[in-house]
């Protein structure tokens, strides 16, 4: 619970986490307006009627729900235009990533630059008065050494720290995370029970309506290529290296008895490059665009557990400061599909220390050791 009285904005998706977000800090008597990000603007052509997603032609769709919230509620929603940032900062990097053979995170990315950025800035800057800031996230909020961490969520299956570890202690300082120490369960339950519109509504966890990335890339950047060993053999054919990623098996299209996994992708060549499984777990990796919770890198090494995407089981390993925001993670053990552009967090135990954008990685030295 978020003691004192305080005046809350709180991110409104239309969905049952940020609804139930609002309904909880309005039962404890803080003031409450709801902010909307509209994001799209038809720019991209996307079929009507797909799953729902954070960009697409459903937004209409999740705006209305989220005014029938609050209208339940009694609370006010702005809706704030950032179809031009979202565009910028969002869509034009997650096609140069994708252009340049990384797998970006669009997720992390967005809460950083776009959700916990902009939208604030932009809605403080049309008159909307407000000291705090909620979101529908599952974390926790704890302080260490005087500074503000995040924790991870109750409910480990739908803890969402990797995606906003780039938040830091300034920044903390004005958020709360009311569902972090909820399961999604009783989330459902405090929506029923508040008769919310949204109580039942599905919830939507992909970053483009239908999951079809293609539609965000021109027809002349999606040209078909060879797959190959690396020892330059052709294997099979790819209809665009922005379809693949690091570590993917399936949808290769190549016969064998011993299945291939994605090991490189060169856009120089326009080749797709695969390799036995041995062959691309990584004893190591490096990333910049690190954050450190404690405010700098520390003075030493350190012994913590890395996560290197959202569903991967952190793994011990050592993390090296190499500058200011660059680090170099060893792991204890190998580990299996390293991805250029994902992010990498830092954990030590449920708190976060820090993390970043996984710039390269380093082959395991001895292939006979399994990850």
């Amino acid at each position: 619970m978020t003691t004192g009285h305080f005046n809350f904005a709180v991110g409104m998706s239309g969905g049952v986490d940020s609804s139930v977000t609002a309904a909880l800090l309005k039962a404890q008597g803080h003031s409450v307006v709801g902010l909307t990000m509209k994001i799209w603007d038809g720019a991209v052509q996307i079929q009507e009627g797909l799953k729902h997603a954070c960009y697409g032609p459903g937004e209409e769709e999740d705006i209305a729900a989220a005014e029938a919230v609050c209208g339940q509620l009694g609370m006010e929603l702005v809706v704030v235009d950032l179809c031009q940032e979202y565009r910028t900062f969002v869509l034009d990097y997650f096609r140069a990533e994708y252009l340049a053979g990384r797998t970006p995170n669009p997720c992390v990315v967005c809460n950083k630059k776009v959700k916990f950025g902009f939208l604030l800035e932009k809605a403080a800057a049309a008159g909307v008065s407000f000291d705090r800031f909620a979101t529908g996230h599952y974390a926790r909020i704890v302080e260490r050494d005087g500074r503000l961490h995040l924790r991870r969520a109750l409910d480990r299956t739908k803890d969402q720290t990797y995606f906003i570890h780039q938040l830091v202690h300034e920044q903390l300082q004005r958020i709360a995370f009311p569902l972090g120490d909820l399961t999604k369960l009783q989330v459902r339950d405090i929506a029923r029970q508040n008769n919310l519109a949204v109580a039942e509504r599905a919830e939507s966890q992909d970053f483009i309506s239908g999951g079809d990335y293609s539609v965000l890339f021109e027809a002349g950047q999606i040209v078909p290529g060879d797959i190959v060993d690396e020892q330059g053999n052709v294997l099979g054919r790819h209809n665009g290296f922005i379809n693949y990623t690091i570590g993917q098996r399936k949808g290769l299209g190549i016969a064998s008895t011993e299945p291939w996994y994605v090991y490189r992708i060169v856009p120089q060549r326009n080749q797709v490059i695969v390799s036995r499984r041995q062959d691309i777990l990584s004893a190591a990796l490096d990333a910049d665009s690190v954050i450190w919770a404690a405010g700098a890198p520390p003075a030493a090494p350190l012994h913590i557990a890395a996560r290197i995407r959202q569903k991967h089981a952190e793994a011990p390993a050592l993390v090296t400061p190499t500058g200011p925001d660059t680090v170099r993670v060893t792991f204890d053990d190998p580990q299996l599909a390293v991805t250029p552009g994902q992010a990498v967090v830092f954990y030590d135990g449920d708190l976060v220390l820090g993390g970043g954008i996984i710039s390269s990685s380093s082959p395991n030295p001895n292939p006979s050791i399994p990850g």
